[in-house]
């Protein structure tokens, strides 16, 4: 009873003291899609993701209530970087539903205009103000009742002292009237948030967020992604857990409750509720306990020695790679190794697939090229009797020019076109799906059935896989040339590929791009298969290597080139979008299904 009536009354005091009106909250999930359209119309970055924000931590003049309540230490306040837009998870400051939402369509609106440094905050967000509101005129209205709710929301100047005041008075008069002032007065606390002004990039390091989506670099369903949150951490002594819950002083057990032993090299953790644990932290407390590494060890991402690796095919390509930061290329900057499995023992085609292959041969075979009578040649296997008697009857009337093409010929209808496939095949494809089968081998089975298709349908066609290790070893394996026929031998390839290390894309495209270019059909596809975003362990991640992608990309378009890609990323729909165009992808929501569904994505393609 006792404890019933401490949370009871816990909640009744927070939800006094935090000022908020539930009922008229608006969430970021929901207006996700809207506010990504409405950034990039207001001419803001396309390769941004919407993020939820971290909160921080302000040292503000709080009242009894507040205190009593632990409320009103940390904000989720508006800022972006390179990376991201950041806008709070959820809006309930003020008594109406429409206000708050469009808090979240200015927050928007004001982070298209660029970032805020530390040192310009004031002015830069009254200048940034100004020049949205003569750009778009239409926004004063808004911006107006904004104003009004938050000094509503605000400390009252006269509830301050001294400094403080000052500071607040300060604040007021830059929301109403922005580009008036120039400085605030100098304050033991900290000021209290400004909800309408956009903050500076919060910490050094690279933040990772939650991420939402819409229908760009965001995910078209508007759904949250899975929460990767940024915390505070702390490095103490190695925890011993001989010692059991008495530790050696008292005053620990208070904290108890807010430590984790984490095995940082295992993924099997026995701590069934240690995310929603770690949502609840402020600050994490790592430790090194290095009297167990050995066991925990599940996998080494070192290269395998030049005895035990693939086969290698030549010294190495040498190829460029796309900074977005600088706008250019690095040249010569990534190299290439091509490889052939020396492991690889020819084989047929595994029985499970034998029957699927019949029906995919069945119908690809209706594509293979067929024999067809060209009438009116000059010269040709026979005469052509329409066109026989047509000149007769211009011979009897008179007519003195008669036509001479009296033959006929029969030629081969072809399919021009060739085909690339591209399969990634890093480490993330060792994951399990329903815990019975691997992406890897769904991945093998697509090949093998999609290159049954082809052979069927006889359009020429390449197979290789690629993962990486960094920009020094990208390793291209080769499955398939144009020139070598589909047989075991392919079939024993496909089926020795092995997962392993990381998705440098943008390498991988570049050399398949060569590869095609060198083909003298008309129509060139290349087909990407993946499960994952690109990255590498080096700077190849995050928007780095997202940009990188998007470049080559780029680049196959410009060399007259298809590219498609082929996913099973749940969080595909946040990049790829950016990366390939919102027409040049697909998301197979089923992996399992992607053995079947290749054949008929590749006839849809090419049709």
């Amino acid at each position: 009873m006792e404890e019933w009536v401490g949370l009871k009354w816990h909640d009744y005091v927070t939800r006094q003291a935090m000022g908020e009106f539930p009922e008229y909250a608006v969430h970021l999930k929901d207006e996700a899609r809207t506010l990504g359209v409405l950034f990039r119309a207001m001419g803001g970055d396309p390769a941004l993701s919407l993020v939820t924000a971290e909160p921080r931590h302000f040292q503000i003049r709080r009242k009894f209530l507040q205190k009593l309540a632990g409320t009103h230490r940390k904000f989720e306040l508006a800022w972006r970087d390179e990376e991201s837009l950041r806008l709070p998870d959820r809006l309930a400051l003020f008594p109406s539903r429409k206000v708050n939402r469009e808090l979240y369509l200015w927050l928007a609106a004001l982070a298209s205009l660029g970032e805020i440094n530390h040192h310009s905050w004031l002015k830069g967000n009254q200048a940034m103000v100004q020049q949205l509101l003569e750009r778009w005129p239409g926004l004063e209205p808004m911006y107006q009742r904004l104003v009004k709710h938050t000094l509503r929301w605000r400390p009252e100047p006269e509830s301050l002292r001294g400094s403080e005041a000052e500071r607040e008075a300060a604040i007021r008069q830059a929301l109403i009237h922005p580009g008036s002032v120039d400085d605030l007065p100098d304050a033991l606390t900290d000021p209290w948030p400004v909800v309408l002004w956009l903050y500076p990039v919060l910490g050094r390091g690279k933040l990772k967020g939650q991420i939402i989506g819409d229908d760009n670099t965001m995910s078209k369903s508007g759904g949250l992604a899975k929460k990767r949150k940024r915390r505070r951490a702390e490095r103490v002594d190695a925890f011993d857990k001989d010692q059991g819950l008495m530790l050696f002083r008292l005053e620990s057990l208070f904290s108890w409750s807010e430590f984790i032993p984490i095995d940082r090299a295992g993924d099997d953790s026995e701590e069934e509720d240690a995310d929603a644990v770690a949502d609840d932290m402020d600050m994490i407390s790592v430790s090194q306990d290095r009297r167990e590494a050995s066991s925990a060890i599940k996998f080494d991402l070192d290269l395998p020695s030049e005895e035990n690796d693939d086969l290698h095919l030549g010294p190495g390509i040498h190829l460029p790679e796309w900074d977005w930061r600088r706008q250019d290329y690095r040249e010569k900057f990534c190299c290439l190794q091509p490889l052939l499995s020396k492991d690889a023992v020819p084989s047929p085609l595994p029985e499970h697939l034998n029957r699927s292959a019949q029906t995919l041969r069945r119908q690809f075979s209706a594509l293979k090229p067929l024999r067809q009578w060209e009438r009116r040649q000059l010269e040709g296997e026979e005469l052509d009797l329409d066109a026989c008697l047509e000149r007769m009857v211009q011979h009897k009337r008179g007519i003195g020019e008669v036509d001479q093409k009296l033959f006929r010929q029969c030629k081969q209808n072809q399919r021009d076109l060739a085909c690339l496939v591209l399969t990634d095949i890093s480490l993330s494809t060792d994951t399990y799906i329903n815990n019975h089968q691997r992406v890897i081998d769904i991945a093998r089975d697509g090949l093998q059935l999609l290159s049954e298709a082809l052979t069927a349908s006889r359009d020429p066609f390449a197979l290789f896989a690629f993962s990486s290790r960094r920009r020094d070893h990208i390793r291209f394996h080769h499955i398939k040339s144009f020139e070598e026929q589909y047989n075991d031998t392919t079939r024993g390839r496909i089926q020795a590929l092995e997962p392993g290390y990381y998705t440098r894309m943008g390498a991988a495209i570049r050399q398949s791009i060569k590869l095609l270019q060198a083909r003298p059909e008309h129509q060139k596809i290349l087909l990407l298969l993946t499960d994952g975003k690109p990255n590498d362990l080096d700077l190849y991640e995050g928007r780095y290597g997202v940009e990188d992608t998007r470049m080559a990309v780029q680049e196959a378009h410009k060399a007259g080139l298809t590219p498609f890609c082929v996913t099973i990323d749940e969080e595909a729909n946040e990049y790829l979008p950016y990366v390939f165009g919102s027409s040049n992808f697909v998301v197979i929501k089923d992996p399992t299904q992607l053995p079947g569904q290749l054949p008929k994505l590749y006839m849809n393609l090419t049709r």
